[in-house]
């Protein structure tokens, strides 16, 4: 039996579809601002978060989003109260305010069981709604940093505004909107800042999935890349989402297993990455990281409809006004592995006839 969304996509033209999406969109739009002018309105300090969900996704929506709403209500930069998890304050440092990591009330264990529960209760990872786990940790956070009856800017608030254009049916400009872009000027220090070195980071996901043919070309990679420079590895030892790490064991590559704990572990990463020559790795949310820094990245993928190419596509228009250089390039996997000579020549985001069908 056909659900209704089905239904509805059988029997309406697409067109009518993308119309009436796009005509409800702008009443969502309306009712967020309000719904956001009200929030912003008074004294009480607003508590941005808590985020759990993806890198690239905090990076490219999040963050301006965030950015956003702070200019175009004013916000004083002492009322925010930023909470992510892994020591990520560097990413919100433009924006003022406090950081609270979430490792400091979770362990990794309770983390990834409240990870679970969550998608369990929401049927999807993205945080579309606040949650009774998410309520409860609120609660705690208020109590501990003596916040009262703080307000709260949820992470649904940001999903509910984009959907139209991940749906395919608003262009660009719509997520410009609601969003204000900007290089992230502050990195963690990194001991090695002044040594030469290619930050990597390889991992399972829907566009590189664990086949042999992937395991071959990263290892392949990998003594490429280390006979020609040097390299160092994000790969930390913590298993904290479901992405499994997939780096050869090399001697010749750096690790940062087991120098890192929950509560910094992106902010370790994030230092590497910053003062880099160059990264690479699985196409995904780290790919991001590094232009925000303005260092070249290249992402591997070998199926092409493993990811969004709407991501894509924003992410690529956003790191051009950063830079006349190409921030961002995508590498298919086939047989030959990457070498340093070529590394950051790996050629603009690929075109696919399949796309234009968004």
């Amino acid at each position: 039996m056909k659900t209704l969304r089905q239904l509805v996509r059988a029997t309406v033209p697409r067109s009518w579809r993308i119309q009436t999406s796009l005509a409800l969109g702008e009443l969502a739009s309306v009712r967020l601002r309000r719904e956001l002018g009200s929030l912003a309105r008074g004294p009480k300090p607003i508590i941005v978060g808590p985020w759990f969900g993806e890198v690239g996704f905090e990076l490219l929506y999040w963050i301006p989003f965030v950015a956003w709403f702070t200019e175009r209500f004013r916000i004083k930069p002492e009322r925010l109260v930023v909470i992510s998890r892994g020591g990520v304050d560097a990413w919100y440092r433009h924006l003022g305010g406090r950081y609270c990591d979430v490792f400091n009330y979770l362990s990794p264990s309770d983390f990834a069981r409240a990870q679970e529960d969550r998608t369990a209760e929401l049927g999807e990872q993205k945080q579309t709604r606040p949650t009774a786990f998410e309520r409860a940790l609120l609660d705690k956070i208020r109590r501990d940093l003596s916040l009262g009856d703080a307000e709260v800017l949820h992470p649904s608030a940001m999903y509910r505004t984009f959907r139209q254009y991940w749906w395919g049916h608003a262009s660009e400009a719509w997520v410009h909107r609601h969003t204000r872009y900007q290089r992230l000027m502050t990195s963690p220090a990194w001991r090695d800042r002044q040594a030469s070195y290619i930050a990597v980071k390889f991992y399972f996901n829907e566009c590189f999935p664990a086949t042999a043919a992937n395991r071959a070309f990263v290892a392949d990679t990998l003594s490429r890349l280390a006979r020609e420079d040097r390299v160092i590895s994000l790969t930390t030892g913590l298993q904290l989402d479901d992405h499994r790490a997939c780096d050869a064991e090399l001697a010749r590559v750096e690790r940062l297993r087991g120098t890192v704990e929950p509560r910094n572990n992106l902010d370790a990463q994030t230092a590497i990455v910053a003062h880099a020559r160059a990264f690479i790795g699985t196409y995904g949310g780290f790919s991001y990281l590094a232009p925000f820094y303005g260092v070249p990245s290249t992402g591997v993928y070998s199926r092409e409809d493993g990811f969004s190419r709407r991501h894509l596509d924003l992410a690529c228009g956003v790191f051009r006004k950063f830079t006349d250089r190409e921030l961002l390039s995508l590498c298919a996997v086939e047989s030959s592995p990457v070498s340093s000579s070529v590394l950051v020549q790996a050629g603009p985001p690929p075109r696919h006839p399949r796309w234009g069908a968004w």
